[in-house]
């Protein structure tokens, strides 16, 4: 459907452009932003590396097992059918934990990692379980307190001020999270209560 949006978009940007009689501002358009694209991705590679780089190290040091216990309780809450020490556990915290220092490209091998393990536990493979739901809404709607990768787009973008969006990406991040916890919990008593009928 996305593939569908895109495609009227562009097709309506070029009957547009030949109404006007300006079919070459399309193909300008189109090579300045490709060009601007491949820029801005140049100059994230470092501090993707970077991020990347430092995550790695705190779980070679054990900074996973530390944050796991620091944040065990919540966990527990959240995932109650996960077992203590599960690897699962880890990968979930390290997905979340870069979607705090917004890298969502390091979040998602985890992300990936933390399902696997999560489908290891389900009895029903084709049935999401309780803690897979839990956990796509925890990671789609994350909190972010350094959004990293959009101040790193913003720095290349020549930004004057480019941690401006910190306060407003917390607020907007927290709000998020909060709601995304309140209707996992809301929906999974839902879906429990008419099951037991």
């Amino acid at each position: 459907m996305v593939n569908v949006v895109w495609l009227l978009l562009l097709l309506t940007g070029i009957v547009v452009a030949a109404l006007n009689g300006d079919v070459e501002v399309v193909t300008t358009a189109a090579l300045q932003a490709a060009q601007t694209g491949v820029n801005i991705a140049l100059e994230i590679i470092g501090l993707m590396a970077l991020w990347l780089g430092l995550m790695r190290i705190a779980e070679e040091a054990g900074m996973v097992r530390f944050l796991a216990r620091l944040v065990r309780p919540v966990m527990e809450f959240l995932f109650p059918s996960v077992p203590k020490g599960h690897p699962a556990m880890g990968a979930i915290i390290m997905n979340l934990s870069a979607n705090i220092l917004g890298l969502g490209n390091a979040a998602t091998p985890f992300g990936l990692k933390a399902m696997q393990e999560l489908q290891r536990l389900n009895d029903n493979p084709e049935e999401a379980t309780e803690a897979m739901c839990t956990f796509l809404a925890l990671n789609t709607s994350c909190i972010t307190l350094i959004p990293a990768t959009i101040i790193g787009i913003r720095v290349a973008a020549g930004s004057s001020n480019p941690t401006e969006i910190v306060g407003p990406t917390i607020f907007a991040t927290a709000t998020g999270m909060v709601v995304a916890v309140i209707a996992d919990r809301v929906l999974r008593r839902r879906w429990a209560k008419r099951h037991r009928r």
